[in-house]
């Protein structure tokens, strides 16, 4: 492998190149980084798809920091990740080389070099819509936000602000949410009766854009912006609205579809307005919408069910080891709970997907 770590260095931004250095010693990057592209940590905002363990000091329902959540996790530790072992923040972090999990801020035993590593600040069961994250008791985007001011206060204090300003403006920002907010805000609890699905697809990418903006303004410019996934197909959403054969609901699918058809050119507005930025839109529905369809084409069995109870319904507190049996083959499975995937399947659609983005970012 290429030793990422060889560039030319100006003396002016010496002292940057070695900070530089001393993060990429931390861990080889099992993808082949670009060798000008430089990643001293990963940061995530959004909902589940990318907690790892915020929820656990908050006072919601939508909690997993109890068997069987975590099994295949290190230790088996149920650590607030909604998944049966690591999350798309863990393993993006592994394959950038920065670190092998990512640790959710609000985590108490953080260390300094924790933060400079990266923390995500994500809270399951929030979303774009400011409405999503209350109907729940959870983080909204605007709160995840207030502590991102925080951290970087922090960092600032540790490294300094020409260090500090490095790190900001050189990490992978991961952006995701979108699904709660169609899944339960529009369609299962209707809090949204005076939109149609065009008008809540706008509010939702138009608060994507602005949320965007709000980080460029902290010297945030390499953003990963997830798109929502085939949220009609997942198990409970089926359950719920894919009629007596469990189809996936089809309406949940084209919001979905709408709203990416309306994000990733706002994104592309924004890499053209705001200066340095480089906010890249993953497309993650085809991918994964491919895996459902054709699991046996990735190693999957199972694709309609989760592994966690019956497969149909159970998620957060009710995916739980007194009511929930787990499915004798969880690798046999596309989903772990009715809502969230394997971490064998974010390992599928991780390797389908970050080479393709990662070279943007230089």
């Amino acid at each position: 492998m290429k030793d990422n770590t060889s560039w030319s260095c100006s003396w002016s931004s010496w002292k940057l190149c070695l900070l530089s250095v001393l993060f990429l010693t931390e861990t080889i990057a099992a993808v082949k980084l670009p060798p000008k592209l430089i990643v001293p940590a990963l940061i995530a905002f959004g909902d589940s798809i990318v907690d790892t363990g915020m929820n656990n000091f908050v006072k919601t329902v939508v909690k997993c920091d109890f068997r069987p959540y975590g099994i295949n996790f290190q230790g088996g530790a149920a650590t607030g990740r909604f998944c049966d072992g690591r999350v798309p923040a863990d393993l993006l972090a592994e394959e950038l080389g920065i670190k092998s999990t990512v640790p959710a801020y609000f985590d108490p035993t953080l260390k300094s070099k924790d933060l400079l590593t990266g923390v995500s600040f994500a809270s399951g069961g929030s979303g774009y819509d400011p409405i999503t994250p209350k109907l729940v008791s959870v983080l909204s985007l605007e709160d995840q936000l207030n502590y991102f001011e925080e951290y970087i206060e922090k960092v600032k204090n540790i490294v300094g602000e020409e260090k500090k300003d490095f790190i900001i403006a050189n990490s992978l920002f991961l952006v995701v949410a979108g699904s709660d907010d169609i899944a339960n805000t529009y369609y299962t609890l209707r809090a949204r009766p005076q939109y149609d699905v065009d008008a809540y697809t706008t509010l939702m990418s138009d608060s994507a854009t602005d949320f965007v903006t709000k980080l460029y303004g902290y010297g945030v410019r390499r953003l990963a912006v997830f798109g929502a996934p085939p949220i009609g197909c997942v198990p409970s959403q089926r359950t719920l609205g894919g009629g007596i054969m469990r189809d996936c609901a089809e309406s949940y699918n084209v919001a979905a579809k709408l709203f990416n058809s309306k994000l990733s050119p706002k994104l592309d507005m924004l890499h053209k307005t705001l200066p340095g930025i480089r906010p890249v839109y993953i497309n993650i529905y085809d991918p994964l919408f491919d895996i459902i369809q054709n699991p046996a084409n990735y190693g999957f069995e199972v694709a309609n069910k989760g592994c966690c109870g019956t497969g149909a319904i159970e998620v957060a507190v009710l995916c739980n080891k007194i009511t929930s049996s787990v499915c004798p083959d969880v690798s046999s499975h596309v989903f772990w709970d009715s809502y969230h995937p394997t971490e064998k399947t974010y390992k599928v659609l991780v390797s389908l997907l970050i080479n393709k983005f990662v070279n943007q970012f230089v």
